[in-house]
């Protein structure tokens, strides 16, 4: 795993340096890498509106078993997997994107941790990128769009509780993480909320 995130950070590391060189802002080329990385998971993003349209498209037979089993959670369960596993649905991939985009966030800690913007350390006045936000602004935007984010993603109600885990979680750990770590993660919502109306457009859902 150290060895991952070593390769990553260093990866990063290296995209962050071109792209200061072409926008002379590392707050700017912060937000530009975050949309590379959106894009590369795109696939991903794909495969997961599909899983969210199956899943929709399975709503009343999930109702059935609620009520059939409301009173047997463990037989309710047993059920609900084994629905799930008939028409090949993997309730938990609405939250792969999410969960692949954490060792990235990961990384931007380490590269800004390990990194001497000097006068490029601040952006537009108010944050400076390797120190967490004093004004709360960051961490409540970050809170905000994974919860936008998420409710946009989720289509199994039992998953419903971490409506309000994650974005609750993660604004609070955004009080003291590195403000450009938060930039990054609050661009990556904003990113994903766009692309996913995008896609429900696409593919909408019955």
């Amino acid at each position: 795993m150290g060895a991952i995130m070593d390769w990553l950070a260093g990866g990063l590391g290296w995209v962050l340096d071109q792209l200061v060189q072409l926008t002379g802002s590392y707050g700017l080329s912060i937000i530009l890498s975050t949309v590379i990385v959106r894009l590369l998971l795109y696939p991903l993003m794909l495969s997961q509106t599909k899983s969210m349209i199956a899943m929709r498209k399975l709503q009343p037979e999930l109702e059935k078993l609620q009520k059939k089993y409301g009173n047997d959670k463990e037989k309710y369960q047993e059920k609900m997997v084994e629905l799930y596993r008939e028409h090949n649905i993997n309730p938990l991939g609405g939250c792969l994107p999410m969960l692949l985009q954490l060792p990235v966030l990961f990384a931007f800690f380490r590269v800004l941790n390990s990194s001497n913007f000097g006068e490029g350390a601040k952006f537009l006045g108010l944050w400076v990128l390797n120190q967490p936000d004093p004004y709360y602004i960051l961490p409540i935007l970050s809170a905000v769009t994974t919860y936008i984010q998420s409710r946009m993603t989720m289509s199994d109600p039992s998953q419903k509780a971490m409506l309000f885990v994650m974005p609750i979680m993660l604004g609070f750990l955004s009080l003291s993480f590195p403000s450009g770590m938060v930039i990054y993660w609050i661009t990556s919502n904003l990113f994903g909320i766009a692309q996913q109306a995008w896609m429900n457009k696409l593919y909408p859902v019955e």
